[in-house]
């Protein structure tokens, strides 16, 4: 393969691009908030749409949106452009505190699980505990502690998952960069 060749291809696949075509500004926020583009909350479906073409891109994304000639107003595009970026990184951010606070939570569900279950095989090892107190407290306490046990392994290691790609989008699109194209 000739040089000129592989510097093309490596340059096709270092470039992560999503095009989007767009009939308005519009079409990038919702129809029912009516503020100006500085404040407008984005659309579900540009944001869908956006999160589904990221998904199997790495970093340095170019989010390539194609707007008609005659609907193109340069002043619109860059605070567009702005708003774009300013929710991209506060998603971010949030994704980031909001996947460390369910962190925390979760280690502290173990913690309590564990306590409790030291709790249950302490007060069951009691001598001179009635039999009827005993299994009262086997009752409540080994089930209590199961679950929360349980919960917080199931809030530490499966269910970040999700939060996790959510982070990853969003981490993917504030460094994004953000062109408008006619068409």
């Amino acid at each position: 393969m000739a040089d000129g060749s592989e510097a093309k291809i490596k340059e096709l696949i270092e470039k992560a691009e999503i095009s989007l075509i767009l009939d308005t500004y519009d079409d990038i926020f919702s129809d029912f908030d009516p503020r100006s583009y500085a404040e407008r909350a984005l659309s579900v479906d540009f944001l869908s749409e956006t999160r589904r073409e990221a998904r199997d891109k790495d970093t340095g994304i170019e989010l390539n949106l194609l707007i008609p000639k005659a609907a193109r107003n340069l002043a619109d595009e860059e605070t567009i452009k702005t708003r774009l970026k300013a929710y991209f990184r506060k998603s971010y951010r949030y994704a980031k505190e909001e996947l460390s606070k369910r962190s925390r939570q979760a280690l502290a569900l173990v913690v309590v699980g564990v306590v409790i279950g030291t709790a249950d095989v302490y007060m069951l090892s009691l001598e001179g505990i009635s039999p009827i107190l005993k299994s009262a407290i086997e009752v409540v306490l080994t089930p209590a502690s199961w679950y929360t046990l349980w919960t917080g392994f199931d809030e530490l290691m499966i269910k970040p998952r999700e939060a996790e790609a959510e982070k990853a989008f969003y981490k993917k699109m504030s460094a994004a960069q953000i062109i408008f194209t006619p068409y």
